[in-house]
């Protein structure tokens, strides 16, 4: 919601200055220079971007609206389930997950978690990295080397769709200048018996172009871009939380003290309090 009155607040300083300024707003309205600008940029970008880059960028620019994909109960949902299946393992062995890991769903050990087994890719990383702990004897240094190779592999896919927007906000400008260009051209093969205003009016047209390159740029596209990278970032974190729990738990502390290596690595506002958490934990415990 804050990027959709972001954009607003743009819009409304850009055209309410000018109009404050004595400009008339349909001055601005040239729907030739749109089709130039945004047409030229829509096709640099499928051109540069494979197909699955260009869905992910457009589902990307979508979701920032929604809001982060984690928030402060997901990563407490998430603790909770590292917990479980910490205190699992440390009770009945490795080998009595491996039925669980096996099932679509995840059995017994994640149906307390359904929005966990509704994120495909956070389900996949958790269950591959219980599967090497089952079925490897990775000591903690080859385990943890071997997960920070897949998050850097699954970081720079999430970042992908950002990057590709950002190199068409880069590039709006430039398609600015081509459309204020093709204005000009225009304006200079009709110089011959045009009066003052027309040429005025087509010149205006011109600069116009310039004008959106810029403003659509810098003004929207690049920090939609921004955002994306951002939702990434924030995305990943609940990766690296589950990476941290389980290698806390191969170099042999106590679930409970490998999920507050975990809690560490959240930021303030998505944290939960170690009383907040510890209270959620011996809450389940009672309940069980």
């Amino acid at each position: 919601m804050i990027q959709i009155i972001g954009s607003i607040v743009v819009l409304v300083c850009v055209v309410g200055g000018f109009m404050l300024e004595g400009g008339h707003i349909l001055a601005l309205w040239h729907p030739t220079e749109v089709l130039i600008i945004v047409g030229a940029a829509l096709g640099a970008f499928l051109t540069s971007n494979p197909t699955k880059i260009v869905k992910s960028a457009f589902k990307g620019a979508i979701a920032v609206i929604k809001g982060p994909r984690y928030k402060r109960d997901d990563y407490v949902m998430l603790l909770k389930l590292l917990y479980d299946v910490l205190v699992k393992i440390r009770k009945d062995g490795l080998m009595a997950i491996e039925t669980d890991l096996e099932s679509k769903d995840g059995g017994m050990l994640f149906k307390n978690y359904p929005q966990i087994v509704a994120d495909p890719r956070l389900m996949e990383f958790i269950t591959d990295c219980l599967r090497l702990m089952v079925g490897g004897s990775l000591d903690p240094h080859e385990l943890e080397s071997l997960l920070e190779m897949e998050l850097e592999t699954h970081h720079q896919a999430a970042h992908e769709p950002g990057y590709a927007v950002q190199t068409v906000a880069d590039a709006l400008p430039g398609f600015g200048i081509v459309a204020a260009v093709l204005g000009i051209v225009n304006t200079m093969a009709s110089l011959d018996g045009a009066d003052t205003a027309t040429i005025g009016h087509k010149v205006g047209a011109a600069l116009v172009g310039t004008f959106l390159g810029i403003l659509v740029s810098y003004g929207f596209v690049g920090p939609i871009a921004s955002s994306m990278n951002h939702a990434a970032n924030e995305e990943g974190k609940a990766f690296e939380v589950v990476k941290m729990a389980l290698v806390a738990s191969v170099r042999g502390y106590v679930p409970a003290i490998a999920i507050e290596f975990a809690r560490k690595l959240l930021m303030s506002d998505v944290r939960p309090t170690f009383s907040d958490l510890e209270a959620q934990l011996k809450g389940k415990l009672k309940a069980a």
